[in-house]
């Protein structure tokens, strides 16, 4: 069920009678993006272009406050220090809100909330939480995200391995060289669908991340995209990119 991968929903359905609407004039925005994500962001291997539910989401906003998005592919190292620099105009980027990067950064409201999750080995799935806990096991992630935070606390630093891209943490537990990833509960999902029989998302349920969109301390565009995210919320638009990604309706 879609509830052991999205942990809420966090922002109302209401509109705000009588507002005025937000315009951006048309303007296109490059946006930051780590490709390498599914189901939040990847490049399609047949057509070359950028996909996934942020995708999707942003196109969908974009069409709300008249806009238009411009995915560019960035490794996820850098890519904040990229965004104060103004290389980009925003990030999406199944980017967790935290206090840490609030400091530098603003972000939207949440437009998703995830749980985290372990992926193992099909032959692994009846390892417990415990068993990482005690120390006898590794859990990998990829470096500078939530998921790398949370290992840490879990195992230890010393049984943590971090890897610049999921898909390079997803290979070494294909190899057994750690026992386990962990990754937000969508992207689990998607994992376990693509390498079905072989990784198994077996633990989940772990601490929950709100996602947003990042922009430039200050940006005047956060109003405009939180307009645009209430809009898309309250006419089912979210909830049928929910149910394109996740097959279910929330």
């Amino acid at each position: 069920m879609l509830r052991e991968f999205i942990a809420a929903t966090v922002f109302g359905t209401m509109m705000i009678a009588g507002a005025q609407a937000a315009d951006l004039g048309g303007q296109v925005l490059k946006i930051g993006s780590d490709t390498t994500y599914p189901p939040m962001e990847t490049v399609d291997e047949k057509t070359g272009e950028i996909v996934g539910f942020d995708v999707d989401i942003m196109d969908a906003i974009c069409a709300k406050i008249n806009c238009k998005a411009e995915f560019v592919t960035t490794a996820w190292d850098g890519i904040f220090a990229a965004l104060v620099q103004g290389e980009f105009d925003v990030v999406m980027s199944g980017v967790s809100i935290t206090d840490e990067r609030k400091k530098t950064m603003d972000f939207s409201d949440p437009y998703l909330v995830v749980s985290q999750a372990i992926l193992l080995r099909v032959e692994d799935e009846g390892t417990s939480l415990d068993a990482f806990q005690n120390g006898s096991k590794t859990l990998a992630a990829q470096t500078g995200t939530t998921n790398a935070q949370l290992a840490e606390k879990l195992v230890t630093r010393d049984n943590t391995r971090l890897y610049d891209t999921f898909a390079a943490a997803i290979l070494a537990l294909q190899n057994a060289d750690v026992d386990g990833v962990i990754i937000d509960g969508t992207s689990a999902h998607a994992y376990e669908q693509e390498f079905a029989g072989e990784l198994t998302a077996a633990i989940k349920g772990l601490e929950s991340d709100p996602l947003g969109i990042v922009f430039q301390k200050g940006s005047p565009m956060v109003d405009a995209f939180n307009e645009g995210l209430e809009q898309i919320k309250a006419d089912g638009t979210w909830d049928a990119l929910v149910a394109k990604y996740w097959g279910v309706e929330n």
